[in-house]
């Protein structure tokens, strides 16, 4: 890595005083206090060859050096998709997933892992316990709002597995809808997307988020659930991600 890098010596008989990597940095780049915390936080800057995060950190003998090509652009807010794994409750605990060792490799965002891109994100479009699949968490107000405000009109594709084969009336009653308390329930569309004697795979299309809705529907026909998993929101879909690892949205990705 070129960097700029200040070597710090102790003078002789004077006391020593550490002080904050911030006020180092603004030093070192004749900047404000603000602009070298920017720096710190976008993960430009290196103690002793590590990688420090924190304005707040305090120095003194050590070697600092900020990379040559730190920038104060690209200090967006991001978001994150994961592949949750079955069984694993959504919101905090699917947030506890979130770190820089279960990014998937070789993400296509080419984004670097920092610290702050882990806070302040919304758990957005809710999945049941019991099933895998895509999670969406968000520190950009613009993907928030728009899984937020235009909810009922995201599309999610989902494919449950079920035990031995489904019949064409089963699934044509599927299509035409179900009733609830008089009510009719939110509309799907499903097709087979595989099968064999021992279970058959349903591709289910829903717009909004109903956790609940396709297990009570299969239920209602007696059909045996095995697994569910969410492949795609709205135009996102999860791709070739590993359970339990996560990738950030990319620039051209749209919900």
């Amino acid at each position: 890595m070129h960097a700029m890098t200040a070597h710090v010596k102790a003078l002789p008989n004077a006391p020593r005083s550490d002080e904050r990597l911030a006020k180092r940095v603004a030093a070192m780049l004749t900047c404000s206090r603000r602009e070298a915390e920017q720096y710190i936080a976008g993960g430009w800057v290196r103690v002793d060859g590590k990688v420090v995060e924190e304005p707040q950190f305090r120095v003194l003998l050590q070697k600092i050096e900020v990379d040559r090509e730190a920038s104060l652009m690209g200090d967006a807010a991001v978001t994150l998709l994961l592949h949750k794994p079955a069984h694993c409750p959504d919101g905090a605990a699917s947030l506890e997933l979130l770190g820089p060792n279960t990014q998937l490799a070789n993400d296509p965002s080419a984004i670097r892992a920092l610290k702050r891109h882990f806070a302040g994100l919304s758990s957005l479009v809710p999945l049941e316990t019991g099933a895998s699949g895509l999670l969406v968490f968000s520190q950009d107000w613009r993907v928030v709002r728009k899984l937020t405000e235009d909810a009922a009109l995201i599309e999610h594709e989902i494919i449950v597995e079920i035990e031995g084969q489904v019949s064409d009336d089963a699934l044509d009653r599927l299509n035409r809808g179900l009733n609830a308390d008089a009510k009719p329930l939110p509309r799907v569309r499903v097709s087979v997307n595989s099968g064999n004697e021992a279970s058959s795979k349903l591709r289910f299309a829903v717009k909004g988020s109903h956790p609940g809705l396709l297990a009570y529907l299969c239920e209602r026909l007696g059909l045996k659930i095995l697994g569910m998993k969410r492949l795609r929101v709205g135009r996102v879909a999860m791709g070739q991600l590993p359970v339990g690892q996560w990738r950030y949205l990319q620039g051209h990705e749209r919900f």
